[in-house]
Order: structure tokens, then C-alpha cells, then sequence
């Protein structure tokens, strides 16, 4: 049987009296789809207790933002919890369900802290979503203060949201190890998202441009040497932003998010497409090949 548990103060009260062993937590937002159970897999893999939030944060939703109509579906996401803790290779292992009930759970009326992470959160979605990840990581660190997990895991998809809580965790020391997930794609290569649901047919056609190209511009770097790889890269977003209605198409170095220099080894190919009223972000690591 999973527990849900659904104000703070029983949560505490359950937490406070949690059996002895390494606690394992997956934040989200809820309306859970593969990617999201991978992350809740990968944590009873490796803990004896894991703590999912599905919690729809206000703080990080523009006032133009789709806060009201994000979809809610904790009853779905249960049963989905529930079909993949009957396997077998999760017996003896705990896993709890922690849902606010009320966004005052987690921000009392009188809460006016925020956490900000400077220059990871000034480029790409932080351009066009001023003041998301502020929200992102106010969010975070109060949920790792009420749960007081051992190990955090994060999808990858999100790579710019992974980074700048890695970086928070690393500036305030907390004692939380931060793994990261690889994305999970549908058959045809489009990143999964609860996002994803928002598409007509025909959007999703379009959407498949942001897979597509993010994987030219991998084949493209991973095929030359650099620097001429990143020229070639360079010309081939330049163009590719042309056409379909992009916030970013950018090439960044992976640690830092900033252009690449001589000490990069890693790029990040990070895109974001915007389809009607619905936007969608995605990414991809490639390892750079310099001339022996």
C-alpha cells in the first residue's frame, strides 16, 4: 500500500517517524508520464524509502502562464505508482506519496523568503520566464527541508533546472546528492512532457522540428573537429531558426551554460519551440572531438 499524505503537519509527523534507511526523493509536479517513473524507479533502486511530492507550484508560473489549467490528475498518478511498486524488485522498499492539499501547505500566507541562483538563471528559459526559477529553487529547498532527503533525482529534459539546483545544493551546502535522469522520448523521438497533452495532431508534427534538430546539430558536431564543428553547428542553427517559432536554439557549454571556450569538453544543444499556446523545451549533451 502507498500512503498519500497531504498537509505538512502529517507529513512531519511522518517523517519524524520514518524507519531507519537511506531516503530517496522525486519532486514533481504531478500528472506523472514514463519519465517521471523512471526517476521514481531509479530511487527504490536505491533507497530504502522514497518520497514523491506532486505539488503544482505556484511560484514558478508567469502571470501569463498555464498555472490554472496545468492538469491535476493525482487519482491517475496513484494507480500509476501503485502498478509499478508491485514489481517484485521493490519489495521491502517504502514509497510515499506527499500531495499538499492547498498550496498553503508548502507557502503560508506570511512565507516571503527566495532562493536565487545568479547567472545559471539569466540565459535561455530564464530570458523569456523572469523570475521562473527563482520559484524553481524557493520550491526545491523548502520541499528538501520538509522531506530531508539523502539523494534528489531530476530528469534531464529539464538540464537548465538540474544545473541551477546542483548549484544551490553546492553554495548552501546541503548535504543532498543530486542524480541526474536521462530523457525519456516517445516513439517518435519527442521529449515527454505533461505539456505534450496540450498539442493537436498537427502540433505534434511540428514539434518533432525540436527533436529533429537538436539531433542534426549532434550528428553535426559529433561528425567534424573542433572549433569547426561549432561553426557549422553555428550556421546550421542560425538557419534552422528561420523557420517555426523558436524562444532559443543555442549552443552552450554544459558545465556553465555560457559560450564554449577552450576548456569545454562538453556542449549542451538546448532548444525551445513554441507551438500555439503550448511550449516546448528539450535537450541534448554531445561530448566535443578536437584535433589530436
Amino acid at each position: 500500500m502507498i500512503e498519500i499524505i497531504r498537509t505538512l503537519n502529517q507529513f512531519e509527523t511522518f517523517r519524524n517517524n520514518l524507519r531507519p534507511g537511506t531516503i530517496g526523493f522525486v519532486p514533481t509536479m504531478g500528472n506523472l508520464h514514463k519519465g517521471h517513473l523512471s526517476l521514481v524507479k531509479e530511487s527504490l533502486r536505491q533507497n530504502d524509502n522514497t518520497i514523491v511530492s506532486i505539488f503544482v507550484n505556484p511560484k514558478q508560473f508567469g502571470p501569463n502562464e498555464d498555472f490554472e489549467k496545468y492538469p491535476r490528475t493525482l487519482g491517475e498518478d496513484n494507480k500509476k505508482l501503485k502498478d509499478l511498486y508491485r514489481d517484485e524488485e521493490f519489495r521491502g522498499r517504502l514509497l510515499t506519496i506527499f500531495a499538499p492539499e492547498v498550496p498553503e501547505e508548502i507557502f503560508p500566507s506570511n512565507f516571503s523568503t527566495k532562493i536565487t541562483v545568479g547567472d545559471l538563471t539569466n540565459k535561455l528559459c530564464g530570458i523569456n520566464r523572469p523570475g521562473h526559477f527563482d520559484g524553481v529553487t524557493t520550491v526545491v529547498y523548502r520541499l528538501f527541508s520538509i522531506v530531508k532527503p539523502h539523494k534528489a533525482y531530476f530528469g534531464q529534459k529539464d538540464y537548465q533546472q538540474y544545473l541551477v539546483c546542483k548549484k544551490m545544493i553546492e553554495d548552501l551546502r546541503l548535504n543532498i546528492q543530486l542524480v541526474p535522469m536521462p530523457t525519456k522520448r516517445d516513439e517518435d523521438g519527442l521529449a515527454m512532457s505533461s505539456r505534450n497533452q496540450y498539442l493537436t495532431g498537427t502540433d505534434r508534427e511540428l514539434a518533432l522540428v525540436l527533436p529533429q534538430t537538436l539531433e542534426k546539430l549532434k550528428e553535426t558536431i559529433k561528425s567534424n573537429f573542433w572549433p569547426e564543428s561549432y561553426g557549422l553547428a553555428l550556421e546550421l542553427a542560425g538557419e534552422s531558426k528561420k523557420e517555426g517559432d523558436w524562444d532559443y536554439l543555442e549552443i552552450l557549454d554544459a558545465k556553465t551554460l555560457r559560450e564554449p571556450s577552450e576548456r569545454t569538453h562538453t556542449v549542451i544543444l538546448a532548444g525551445a519551440l513554441k507551438l500555439g499556446h503550448t511550449r516546448l523545451i528539450d535537450n541534448k549533451l554531445v561530448e566535443i572531438r578536437y584535433a589530436r
